[in-house]
């Protein structure tokens, strides 16, 4: 029998270890903490050299925000599979930071892009971005490439930006889990896109119902209803059978790990923060695809999913999500307890309680995606390190489970998720030939 070390991360991830594990890491940062302003310091100047990796609609909203979370932090390097998209990215950075002078009457916004030549096309963007002397480096690829390229990062002393989720598959969670152990063993800061948590309507709702404002809390339901993705693109006579599947990544589930974990996983975390972040029992559900038009470009993933989680105690979660055109979107979440029901819709600002307890939220909206950053760069610079990296794979983790459960139209426990061996990426990407990702049939595929 083989002996689990402390940092192993199916040990890290088990429903015993899982928050035990969470402490542990967050102790290790205590005892092992330099200046985080060391690496600017050592460079003699107050400049927090940022790189983004991924330079899509997501990767050019967070490089606006980094540079707006803090005075010293420029945009030093960018780097992209495709060269055109750094360009745009690039250009829409820079048109923010002009709109900044014109409306604050200065001329320092727009000296904060200091790109130069520094602009990496190719599947080794991120070694190029990472030795072009960053400090700190956003992660914004489609999620396949996820695991790899923080891991690259906090081996090479990088602070973290990491979009949501930071995985496809449960190979690239425990990856994940283990750059985060080895984040805080280095005291660097890692900040995960999991924005609603730095949202102060939402957090002070979770606040009110971890106090016991609805009493024992026994039922979530949580809905991502939306009408779709961005238009998925038709092959062009050009393209290699990898560049399809870049163009078209939410397609394909070896890439965006399906929009239950691509987009819905904001609402599965909702769940998550309002369990403490504790593991379920098991998972079902069900799902497919039956608005979604066949064709080549619109991949292997599913328009529907339906799930139940089961947790210890007798609670149960319910989840839903989809992408279906001339539908109505929600998303929701309604908590039910013992002494009352929590209905929380943060998208028109309802946070309301009914029962014993009335309570309706008084915390002001704010910029969610602005406040991550802020939070990150201010962790870089008082030392205070902030590691999202437990939970954030945890949440990840979580979507992948229903995932698999929808999948393959079996029940999934946690620890089959935990030590699942079904990596979706086990051929590396490079331009030419690649398998077309099959659809699965429930009752049929095993995507363990």
């Amino acid at each position: 029998m083989t002996t689990k070390k402390p940092t192993d991360p199916n040990l890290l991830m088990s429903r015993r270890a899982f928050t035990a594990s969470t402490a542990a890491i967050g102790a290790a940062a205590v005892f092992a903490r330099p200046s985080f302003g060391a690496i600017a310091s050592l460079r003699g100047e107050n400049t927090l050299r940022v790189g983004v990796v991924g330079c899509g609609g997501r990767g050019t909203g967070a490089v606006i925000q980094a540079l707006k979370a803090d005075p010293g932090s420029v945009l030093w390097a960018m780097g992209d599979v495709f060269e055109e998209k750094i360009g745009a990215c690039l250009h829409y950075a820079n048109e923010a930071m002009l709109d900044l002078d014109d409306e604050q009457s200065t001329d320092t916004w727009a000296k904060k892009i200091r790109v130069e030549d520094r602009r990496f096309s190719g599947f080794d963007a991120i070694h190029r971005v990472l030795s072009s002397g960053v400090d700190v480096v956003i992660l914004t690829t489609p999620p396949g490439f996820r695991p790899e390229h923080l891991r690259h990062s906090i081996e090479a002393n990088k602070h973290v930006f990491c979009e949501k989720p930071v995985a496809v598959d449960a190979p690239g969670v425990r990856s994940v889990l283990e750059s985060a152990r080895l984040a805080k063993e280095k005291s660097l800061a890692l900040m995960s896109g999991f924005c609603w948590r730095y949202q102060d309507q939402v957090k002070e709702t979770f606040d009110k119902i971890h106090a016991g404002g609805i009493g024992e809390l026994h039922t979530i339901q949580t809905t991502y209803n939306t009408t779709g993705w961005v238009e998925p693109k038709p092959r062009k006579k050009e393209w290699s059978d990898a560049e399809f599947q870049l163009r078209n990544w939410q397609y394909f589930t070896p890439l965006s790990a399906d929009h239950v974990a691509e987009q819905a996983v904001h609402a599965i975390d909702w769940q998550a923060w309002a369990m403490k972040d504790r593991p379920p029992l098991r998972c079902f559900g069900v799902g497919g695809r039956q608005t979604r038009p066949d064709l080549a470009e619109t991949g292997n993933v599913w328009d529907h999913f339906s799930l139940i989680y089961e947790y210890a105690g007798g609670v149960r979660t319910y989840h839903m999500c989809r992408h279906w055109p001339n539908t109505p979107s929600d998303n929701s979440a309604y908590f039910l307890g013992s002494a009352g029901n929590c209905v929380m819709q943060p998208w028109n600002g309802t946070h309301t309680i009914e029962g014993e307890n009335p309570w309706k939220g008084s915390a002001k909206s704010n910029d969610m995606y602005q406040r991550e950053h802020d939070v990150l760069f201010r962790a870089i610079r008082d030392g205070t390190p902030v590691n999202d990296g437990v939970r954030m794979s945890h949440s990840s983790l979580l979507a992948i489970m229903g995932r698999m459960a929808a999948y393959t139209g079996q029940v999934v426990t946690w620890e089959q998720a935990v030590n699942s061996q079904a990596a979706l990426n086990t051929q590396p990407w490079a331009f030419g030939d690649r398998p077309t990702p099959a659809m699965v049939m429930p009752g049929t595929s095993e995507v363990i």
